[in-house]
């Protein structure tokens, strides 16, 4: 018999896992195998916890998802003034 906890470590670690996942509260229920109420409350934790968040359509998502940290590429700078000719 799974916990609440277990169940709960695995909805986090299948959305780590996997960036950009997305599911309804019913998709969860069929991955983990769990029963509706055993589901929910998983995903209330989560949402309390700010792991998850719920979107408008019902789906539910990280919460980081789009904010994660991206570097930027770099960028040449272009001189024309006279310290860029001396440098040279």
């Amino acid at each position: 018999m799974k916990t609440i906890q277990d169940v709960t470590q695995r909805v986090r670690a299948e959305y780590l896992e996997m960036p950009g996942l997305q599911l309804k509260a019913e998709q969860v229920q069929r991955l983990c195998g769990i029963e509706r109420t055993t589901c929910q409350m998983v995903l209330d934790t989560l949402v309390n916890a700010k792991f998850l968040c719920v979107k408008a359509d019902g789906h539910y998502a990280r919460v980081t998802e789009g904010l994660l940290w991206r570097p930027q590429s770099a960028k040449a700078e272009l001189r024309t003034d006279a310290r860029s000719k001396k440098a040279s």
